[in-house]
């Protein structure tokens, strides 16, 4: 399985672009009428006459078999035998027979099939090379000129002149022509051509923003972080063309069986001819056209055809839900998913601390404490000190403007410092003792309640006896994830497991009121792995649904890796088979159910393709015309063809779209 995507320089993304099939479909259209005037030819013209049906045949033969005869010459010219040289060979046959007609409709319906194709491929690529023509092809470049101003000044540059570190001024309504930083200025950015989400999001300094999106009311100034080949736009790009190469198990199959069978097929056709010639001591026309009625029959077009058509529409499907898939393998993963393994962290919850509660005495000010201990933790690099100074923020509280002095910092204990004249301590009782400051009892009995709940207690303990308590920080659930996991257990999926590095007593509390059927903590990454290969004794399907950092050796290791919000991860990008663009879960069960549903509709093409091909093998050796071979064959052909492609236009359940609105759920059956 490769996990590796290169990034597409720029110019080359500039070159590509998918035109519909206009060609092919003039070609047809061609076919449909020149084999239309001939057949009327022929009913009307008196029999001297008749070889002037003979021209817009002929015609007809041309426009609809140019591109078939000229796949079938390449694959002989490399020694291989596919269903096009079939399809020749048969509408060879009916024109020496004299069946001109018959040869027309064979071809017109194979160039028709083939039609649809490449419209399914077209309507895939059409929805991300929007994004690319989203792309600004100039950018307004700050640059200082220190003869002139210390001021910037401001240049139009084409966007492949700029480099890593350069800074570009975008305005209200412009689009970002960059992945970068916002270094000045805020404003709301339309992310929706990139994950799909309707809602602006509010960008301040420091906010990441990316190439391809659309700028608010407000004027910022960009530091570009991604060379211009590099960026987030160009390496979905890059995926999706990614995705259309790769084969399905199905198609692999196909592939590998497609030339002993088309030559099974071609000695069956000779033994017919044969075996009517001298068995049934038929003439020779005779039994060259059963020959041909068997070819037509017996020719796999719709069993080749049932596994593209709808993988095609199904990445393209899941695309505009935002969901990037890389291949049709991995849809068919998707839709056979037996254990689905989740990371906690960045996964199920939101992957930021936050501050959940301030305990204190009575008497002592919560805000009070908040801002000394948020003055302590600004010289402090520890993880947590940045929850305490963002609720210090979120209270419009600001840090007091004293002098902090005495300030240290100790591994594994905590930090203290004075703040005039008062010792303030964070961290563990140990550290609290070993200066001489007792740890108040009904601290302990509140930290151990707090732990319970799976928080992360920070006593706060200072020299003045009144002014002690707690801060709690926890690392909330997203606001998706309890209706998504009753989503997710609707669809019936047989086991949901959660795999995370978290301690148990956390874990346990944080996700044990979700429907997780087994929850394993305190796994490092190395842990996950022998973990997924322990689900998944008994070839069984695992999914591994993780944020495409740490989780990476995970993500590999599965059938199907998910990866969490896309659009900020190269990691993601690179590693993961499936890409929730959405920093949330909503898209995971559409995932899975278009999943599903794709299977089903392979299978359906499937049975039907190799049902009518035996009715028609069968049928052939009871006179069967070539008129009704043709169409038996054809037609099924375009219906496994139509019936992928509506796949296009399958509407998503409401109960799955409503994933993350209070109270939806109910049983989905996929």
């Amino acid at each position: 399985m490769e996990k590796n995507i290169p990034a597409i320089p720029s110019k080359s993304l500039k070159r590509e672009h998918s035109e519909p099939p206009k060609w092919e479909a003039i070609q047809t259209f061609v076919c449909f009428a020149l084999g239309l005037t001939g057949f009327l030819l022929q009913r009307f013209l008196s029999p001297e006459y008749q070889y002037g049906a003979l021209i817009p045949l002929v015609g007809a033969y041309l426009a609809g078999g140019n591109k078939t005869a000229t796949e079938a010459a390449i694959s002989l010219w490399h020694r291989k035998l596919n269903i096009d040289l079939l399809m020749i060979l048969a509408a060879l046959g009916a024109a020496i027979l004299g069946d001109w007609v018959e040869g027309v409709i064979l071809l017109f319906l194979f160039s028709l099939s083939g039609t649809l194709e490449a419209f399914a491929s077209y309507r895939t690529n059409r929805s991300i090379e929007a994004l690319i023509r989203l792309r600004p092809s100039t950018a307004n470049r700050l640059v200082v000129n220190s003869s002139q101003s210390t001021a910037p000044q401001e240049e139009s540059v084409p966007i492949e002149s700029l480099a890593v570190g350069d800074c570009v001024r975008v305005r209200p309504g412009e689009r970002y022509p960059v992945d970068g930083k916002i270094v000045d200025g805020e404003t709301w950015v339309d992310e929706s051509t990139l994950t799909g989400e309707s809602r602006p999001i509010a960008k301040q300094k420091g906010a990441d923003v990316y190439s391809g999106t659309m700028n608010g009311a407000g004027t910022v100034v960009v530091e570009m972080r991604k060379e211009i080949g590099d960026t987030t736009l160009e390496r979905i790009v890059a995926m999706v063309h990614e995705a259309q190469t790769k084969k399905t198990a199905t198609e692999r199959f196909v592939d590998t069986w497609q030339q002993p069978y088309v030559i099974a097929v071609i000695v069956g056709a000779l033994v017919t001819f044969f075996a009517t010639l001298f068995w049934n001591r038929s003439d020779a026309n005779d039994a060259f056209y059963h020959a041909m009625v068997l070819l037509v029959a017996a020719s796999p077009c719709a069993v080749v055809l049932s596994s593209p058509s709808v993988m095609l529409s199904a990445i393209a499907l899941a695309g505009r839900h935002g969901v990037l898939v890389k291949g049709g393998t991995h849809i068919e993963h998707l839709g056979t998913i037996d254990v689905l393994a989740m990371d906690k962290t960045g996964t199920i919850t939101m992957g930021k601390p936050t501050v959940q509660e301030i305990w204190t005495p009575p008497g002592c000010s919560p805000n009070k404490l908040l801002a000394y201990a948020a003055l302590v933790e600004t010289q402090s690099e520890h993880p947590l000190a940045q929850p305490i100074l963002d609720e210090l923020a979120k209270r419009g509280e600001p840090i007091p403007n004293v002098v902090l002095q005495e300030f240290h910092s100790h591994t594994g204990l905590g930090v203290h410092a004075s703040i005039d004249g008062v010792w303030v301590g964070i961290g563990k009782e140990s550290l609290f003792e070993s200066h001489d400051h007792p740890f108040p009892a009904s601290i302990q009995e509140q930290v151990s309640k707090m732990r319970e709940r799976g928080e992360t207690a920070l006593p706060v303990v200072t020299s003045d006896p009144g002014m002690f308590g707690i801060i709690s920080v926890t690392d909330p659930l997203r606001s998706d994830t309890d209706s998504t996991l009753k989503t997710l257990k609707g669809l019936a999926i047989p086991k949901i497991v959660l795999l995370t590095g978290d301690h148990p007593r956390v874990a346990q509390a944080i996700a044990g009121k979700l429907p997780f059927d087994e929850i394993v903590a305190g796994l490092m990454p190395d842990e996950k792995v022998k973990h997924l290969v322990r689900l998944g004794e008994g070839q069984k399907c695992i999914a591994m649904v993780g944020d495409g950092v740490n989780d990476a050796p995970a993500l590999a290791t599965a059938d199907v890796g998910i990866a969490m919000g896309g659009v900020g991860s190269d990691v993601a990008l690179e590693v993961a088979d499936v890409v929730l663009m959405r920093d949330n879960l909503s898209a995971l069960p559409i995932a899975i159910w278009i999943g599903r549903v794709a299977n089903r509709r392979v299978r359906q093409n499937l049975f039907f393709s190799f049902s009518m091909i035996g009715l028609l093998v069968a049928s052939s050796f009871f006179n069967l015309p070539m008129w009704m071979g043709v169409l038996g064959h054809e037609g099924s052909t375009l219906l496994v063809v139509f019936n992928g492609i509506r796949l296009l236009w399958t509407r998503i359940p409401d109960s799955l779209r409503g994933v993350g609105r209070e109270g939806t759920t109910g049983h989905l059956d996929g």
